[in-house]
């Protein structure tokens, strides 16, 4: 069987965590950013979307694929 290609976005941190809420540091943890600018290519799910809409003024959406 051939695998189903899964969608994939990119997204970079963009701001930083200091001062901001323990949690919204954990997210960009979660999503694999820890430094300033720096990219994570992950897996389009709706977990992921919401992820990145919580800490939406920390990261910005570089490519949807």
């Amino acid at each position: 069987m051939a695998k189903k290609a899964t969608k994939t976005i990119t997204v970079e941190q963009v701001g930083s965590p200091i001062r901001r809420p323990k949690e919204q540091h954990a997210t960009l943890v979660g999503l694999g950013l820890n430094k300033m600018h720096k990219r994570r290519t992950l897996e389009d799910t709706p977990s992921v979307r919401g992820m990145i809409a919580a800490v939406q003024h920390l990261v910005r959406v570089v490519d949807e694929g």
